[in-house]
């Protein structure tokens, strides 16, 4: 596995982890949720075990998350948008003739969903793992204390050790309306790309029913883990992730 800081075009470095060797004829992209980063369980779960199998792997650190560079002051849809084209411009460089494929959990997923619904001609191929197609709701999740903080300072800071998450996290007034301007029920069309859902029935974060309605709307695939939260950590449950992601990119 190989550590690289590389270039994005905005002023600040893109840390990536990949197993790639070059033959690969599938390359996924990882690309991690909310507050975690390339070296999440899962991430280094695809990173590992993929290549096995003959599919190699890439992840990154979305702005100000995990080693990045920036703070929340980065975190804005258009540049988490950019970082995955850079990301994957690199594995395309480092494996010419694999096809791009892309594991995304939570709000991984939806960025992942909006970057493919922006392509021109469409295509591509997405295994989307307790996808958060309700992102443009985070507001109303917010305590009383953080939306008074929000509007007085225009930012609020998620605490790692309060969320879970691999450091602090700042985010913005700005990355709030970005979320309102992007709405994938909104934004998706079915046959934009082949993509393919997991989601636990008891996610305490993005509900079952939200993936249900995207699923039901679009015509997608979505696989249901009984007993599944959000991070899908119940028994079983990360090895049934490997399990069905291989076989939608290998098509077995």
């Amino acid at each position: 596995m190989k550590s690289e800081v590389i270039s994005n075009g905005r002023d600040y470095g893109l840390p990536c982890l990949y197993s790639i060797d070059g033959r690969e004829k599938i390359v996924c992209v990882v690309v991690h949720g909310f507050g975690s980063s390339k070296n999440s369980i899962t991430a280094k779960m695809m990173l590992e075990e993929l290549p096995l199998l003959g599919v190699g792997a890439i992840s990154f650190d979305l702005p100000a998350h995990g080693e990045s560079e920036v703070d929340g002051e980065f975190l804005r849809l258009e540049n988490c948008l950019a970082d995955l084209a850079a990301v994957e411009n690199l594995a395309r460089n480092l494996a010419p003739e694999a096809e791009i494929v892309y594991f995304a959990s939570s709000f991984g997923a939806y960025i992942t969903l909006l970057y493919l619904a922006g392509r021109k001609n469409g295509g591509g191929r997405a295994f989307l793992r307790s996808a958060a197609v309700s992102m443009p709701r985070l507001h109303t999740w917010l305590s009383p204390a953080q939306k008074a903080e929000l509007e007085t300072a225009g930012e609020i800071i998620l605490k790692a050790s309060e969320y879970e998450y691999s450091r602090d996290l700042k985010v913005t007034q700005g990355f709030f309306d970005d979320l309102d301007k992007s709405d994938v029920f909104k934004l998706w069309r079915e046959g934009f790309a082949e993509i393919c859902m997991i989601h636990g029935d008891k996610d305490e974060t993005i509900p079952i029913g939200d993936a249900r309605s995207f699923a039901e709307r679009f015509d997608v695939p979505l696989i249901v883990v009984p007993g599944g939260d959000h991070r899908l950590s119940t028994p079983g449950a990360p090895e049934q992730v490997l399990k069905t992601a291989a076989e939608f990119f290998l098509k077995i």
